[in-house]
């Protein structure tokens, strides 16, 4: 029995056979081959490189006809780097030299790239990776054919276990046969993280190299809480997880019969509203499913994923995905955050930044890129007629900043009515806050804008200075720190002065250990991974405002977030044995 620790993103447990994803379910194995077959392999490298190049000619000559050439020259770049000379020589002497099989030299040669690439501090040399793993992905495709597994055509539940998982890999993922997956890479705030939660599959990712010990079809348990992960485990393991997950699973049922169509109110009389977090358009029909009173975050950077960074979603793909999420949640509100891209969230920009977090994100490459945040703003005013529309601005630093774009957004409005376009009235208006300059100005933003919303991931990164996906110092990240809870106090406070509705959507609000604490600071509006609805719900509805502000009083005495969410964490367990899972 192995047991390995990760980062737990996703909560729930799986128990299944694995799959073992190297390179999208490649088994690329190491041969030695005789004198009499170097000619054969190289060969059948370049036959595979003719076969690659033909189906990207074919790809982008289909697209440049579609969407046009700007889409086409994508595949235009994959095969000038199919055909790379350096690639070739690497490859040949790999097969000739050291007597390689063919599949073997193409991984090992574009692993060697890819090392290189990673030593270079450069987003965008960074981002030339996925398109190097393409390549190799294409070429061992021609070279290994029928033998490639392949994810769409799971026919039996799996485990999925892989280097890592993009976003576009988690949300195609088949959910009647992926049970779970944990990955060598990653974090807790990347949108593969993200999604995992949304679409409710158990995960554990930062897990670090294990793959060497994972073989195909090994019994796999996945621990989304704990972030756990055990490769062939014991029977006396494997009894003690199957209780576990039944009793979870009845947990989950009990919470979702007895609370779904229930409000969220405290035994003392308050209403808190209960909204979700989405990445994507399907997900609001889980967030119907688990009771939400409205989406209070909707994530758009996926749109630009979908369609490739380098070539914007049009404003029409914007316009129809918005529209699709209004109509279903109508009449109750979404908020649409413009696209929040940088740091953690690369987009493929050129230039060599030193440190992304305090770089060219968020806000400030929408001013960059402005023709492309304006046809965002464009198809989101045109979509507000179909639903209850809220627009909030991420990453919001300044006075003048806040300004400059709600300029930006009063000019389209006044373009798409000359164009004749209907818009809906009275678009509330409203800014994340996630840095400190935002928590000690709320005074000033809160005649600016008509709601907040606080994204405890980068505000606690920035109080910090902690780089939240750095192992390194992850166990500095502490959303209970004393100072993160001060500039909470006062932002809510400052609102409710102001009487501007403020809500939390970082995964503090989708943790219930911190649901009383919030509610002691004064917060009425969660906004919550929707599978984290019912679990907030069930804590709101079983505590009086009272019992949450002595709480939070205790807390306040406390100097070291240790005992603060020892604190928590007993109080949580104490009066909700039932999630004691």
């Amino acid at each position: 029995m192995i047991r390995k620790d990760g980062i737990p993103v996703s909560g729930g447990i799986a128990i299944c056979e694995a799959f073992v994803l190297e390179m999208e379910g490649f088994r690329v194995t190491k041969r030695v081959i005789g004198d009499e077959e170097v000619a054969t392999e190289i060969g059948r490298f370049h036959a595979a490189q003719g076969a690659a190049r033909r189906e990207y000619e074919s790809n982008r000559d289909n697209l440049s006809r579609e969407l046009g050439a700007e889409f086409g020259n994508i595949f235009q770049a994959y095969m000038m780097l199919a055909d790379d000379p350096r690639l070739n020589r690497d490859v040949e002497r790999f097969i000739t030299e050291n007597r390689y099989n063919a599949e073997y030299a193409v991984s090992l040669s574009i692993n060697e790239y890819v090392k290189t690439l990673h030593r270079l501090n450069s987003n965008y040399i960074a981002a030339r990776v996925d398109d190097f793993r393409e390549i190799e992905k294409r070429l061992l495709r021609h070279l290994l054919g029928g033998t490639r597994e392949r994810l769409a055509n799971l026919t039996k539940p799996v485990i999925v276990v892989a280097p890592d998982l993009t976003p576009s890999e988690t949300a195609n993922l088949k959910r009647e046969f992926v049970f779970g997956f944990a990955t060598e890479h990653g974090g807790k705030s990347g949108h593969t993280a993200i999604l995992a939660s949304g679409l409710e599959i158990p995960a554990v990712v930062g897990v670090g190299s294990f793959l060497q010990d994972v073989v195909g079809g090994d019994i796999v348990i996945i621990d989304g809480d704990v972030g756990t992960v055990i490769i062939r485990p014991d029977e006396e393991t494997l009894e003690a997880y199957r209780r576990k997950s039944e009793l979870y699973s009845s947990v989950h049922s009990q919470l979702q019969s007895y609370l779904v169509d229930k409000e969220a109110i405290t035994t003392d009389g308050y209403q808190i509203q209960l909204n979700a977090n989405i990445e994507l358009p399907d997900e609001v029909e889980i967030c119907k499913k688990r009771g939400a009173d409205g989406i209070g975050l909707f994530r758009t950077e996926f749109l630009y994923m979908t369609t490739g960074l380098e070539n914007f979603p049009s404003e029409e793909i914007h316009f129809n995905e918005y529209k699709r999420v209004l109509e279903c949640m109508s009449p109750k509100p979404v908020t649409i955050r413009t696209f929040d891209f940088g740091s953690d969230k690369a987009y493929g920009q050129s230039t060599d930044e030193r440190n992304p977090a305090l770089g060219l994100r968020s806000i400030r490459l929408a001013f960059k890129l402005m023709d492309v945040f304006r046809a965002q703003l464009r198809a989101a005013l045109r979509a507000s007629i179909y639903g209850k529309l809220r627009i909030m601005f991420p990453m919001i630093t300044s006075i003048f900043e806040l300004r400059q774009v709600k300029m930006v957004l009063y000019d389209i409005m006044e373009e798409l009515k000359y164009e004749g376009q209907k818009i809906a009235d009275g678009i509330e208006i409203g800014m994340m806050i996630e840095v400190p300059s935002t928590c000690v100005l709320i005074d000033q933003f809160a005649k600016e804008v008509d709601f907040f919303s606080i994204g405890t991931n980068d505000l606690v990164q920035y109080t910090l200075a902690v780089d939240r996906d750095n192992r390194e110092v992850t166990h500095l990240f502490r959303s209970e720190d004393p100072a993160v809870l001060r500039l909470l106090q006062r932002v809510i406070t400052v609102a409710d002065q102001y009487g501007r509705p403020i809500s939390l959507c970082g995964q503090m609000s989708s943790d219930p250990v911190y649901t009383m604490l919030l509610i002691g600071l004064g917060l009425r509006e969660f906004s919550c991974m929707p599978s984290s609805l019912l679990k907030i719900k069930r804590v709101c509805r079983g505590v009086s405002t009272k019992q949450c502000v002595d709480l939070l009083n205790e807390v306040m005495k406390l100097d070291h977030s240790n005992d603060i969410l020892i604190k928590l964490k007993k109080t949580y367990t104490d009066t909700f044995l039932l999630d004691r899972v």
